[in-house]
């Protein structure tokens, strides 16, 4: 019998997991890895969201060997250089501890049936406040151009100008 702290999942796993959680703390546009756009940085999110002007981003991590290669991309080395207001590693229990953590950066750990907030949280989750990147914009902007584009490109574009209920 596995323990929680013995939980396996893939990356793409982790991913859905990102992107799901990223849609409950109210990011009400989530990006997540198969999205790829060419951005001047060359980061590509395992998961970024938007949300009240902010962005979250969340790293997923399947072995502690990932985890210890992200830290010479060239974005991770000068952090004004990469995405998110706020960035999260999310992995399995215990593979990254508090302690692993570069300055700044929160932690979740994957469940089987949750996601917990380790570290790195807002109080009363109030992102606004004492945010701990100012997320390169330029480079999200570039994530959202392409995306758009590709509305265009695929005829689909003119639909944001339909009446939505809410």
């Amino acid at each position: 019998m596995v323990s929680e702290t013995e939980i396996v999942m893939t990356h793409a796993e982790l991913v859905l997991r990102a992107e799901n959680w990223l849609k409950q703390q109210g990011c009400g546009i989530v990006f997540r890895d198969e999205f790829r756009a060419v951005t001047y940085n060359h980061e590509q999110p395992d998961a970024i969201g938007w949300r009240n002007h902010l962005s979250l981003l969340i790293e997923c991590k399947a072995s502690r060997a990932d985890f210890l290669a992200e830290r010479n991309k060239p974005f991770r080395l000068t952090p004004n250089e990469g995405m998110g207001d706020w960035r999260f590693y999310l992995c399995p229990p215990d593979m990254i501890t508090v302690g692993d953590l570069p300055e700044g950066w929160g932690l979740l750990y994957a469940f089987k049936h949750q996601v917990k907030k380790i570290h790195g949280f807002p109080p009363n989750l109030n992102w606004r406040a004492k945010q701990p990147f100012n997320g390169a914009k330029q480079y999200e902007l570039q994530m959202m151009y392409s995306a758009l584009r590709r509305m265009v490109r695929r005829g689909h574009f003119d639909s944001i100008y339909e009446k939505i209920d809410d």
